[in-house]
């Protein structure tokens, strides 16, 4: 009798571990937003991408496409950025944990020389438009990744981020433009901001405001280690300052960060123009940082 119970409660045990790995019981329902962080190469115009499929990973049923998305669906992901969003879906998933979403994009294809598939492209402020390329985008997709939770019964809201200035590289020697996501899902009532003014900035260059978790900028990111690479990759995200003088980074998790500033003139390299560094970041608040120039020199 004893060695009976002994195995009934080992059971148990067993049963519960399971449980604990597993999905919550029941389901709850995902509003996924899409937003951009602003490209810093000068000429660009708008940048298009069609989202033909969403898929989500699962532990138990690997990737799983969303039947819920009714697409496909064009943005220009130039006008949504400085905390300025768009809705792509909202579906319903088993309740529980997840940490990657897949998008499938409408990508030009090149057979014979001829461009089909047109449905991310550049348009430039000539006018004239640029396919974007995106290896494997149409077949296996490009993965977001970043934690969240789908509430029994509730909603989350999840907002990816397309960062277009890490994304977008132009092949040496094709001379075509290529498109490589860098995508994060950030949880929209986790995220806050860094917004602010800059004053007595250079008249004739463009300021580009990287915002990295603290400490891990290193001087050799202002020159990419690869041809098609950008510079400053592990910035979590950036602005490039307005006519006004405003700067906006949205969708930051809650941390402490740095504020790389930079300046660029023309075809030149990037200059590191001066750090602030642990500024802190709550969740569903801004945080003001001004910025004079006169402080750098």
């Amino acid at each position: 009798m004893k060695r009976i119970i002994f195995f009934v409660a080992l059971l148990s045990i067993i049963t519960g571990f399971t449980a604990c790995e597993s999905s919550e019981a029941g389901k709850g329902v995902i509003n996924l937003s899409i937003t951009d962080a602003p490209i810093d190469t000068e000429g660009i115009e708008a940048v298009y991408i069609t989202v033909t499929g969403i898929q989500y990973h699962s532990n138990e049923k690997g990737w799983v496409t969303v039947e819920e998305f009714e697409g496909p669906k064009t943005f220009n992901l130039l006008n949504l950025t400085r905390g300025e969003s768009e809705m792509l879906s909202s579906f319903e998933l088993n309740a529980g944990k997840y940490t990657q979403i897949r998008f499938l994009l409408d990508a030009p294809i090149r057979d014979m020389g001829n461009i089909s598939n047109p449905g991310c492209y550049l348009v430039f402020e000539n006018g004239t438009t640029e396919p974007l390329f995106v290896p494997s985008g149409s077949q296996i997709g490009f993965k977001a990744v970043g934690a969240f939770t789908v509430p029994v019964n509730g909603i989350v809201d999840i907002t990816a981020d397309f960062d277009v200035r890490k994304s977008i590289v132009k092949a040496g020697a094709s001379g075509k433009y290529i498109l490589k996501p860098t995508i994060r899902l950030v949880v929209d009532n986790q995220a806050g901001c860094i917004k602010g003014d800059v004053a007595n900035a250079p008249e004739a260059a463009t300021v580009v405001i990287y915002a990295y978790e603290s400490g891990a900028f290193t001087e050799s990111e202002t020159t990419p280690a690869e041809v098609e690479a950008p510079r400053f990759p592990n910035a979590v995200s950036s602005d490039v300052v307005c006519e006004l003088g405003k700067y906006h980074i949205a969708y930051l998790a809650p941390g402490t960060y740095d504020l790389v500033i930079t300046t660029v003139s023309g075809d030149e390299a990037p200059v590191v123009a001066g750090i602030f560094e642990n500024i802190v970041v709550e969740s569903k608040n801004c945080t003001a940082k001004n910025i004079d120039f006169n402080t750098f020199e």
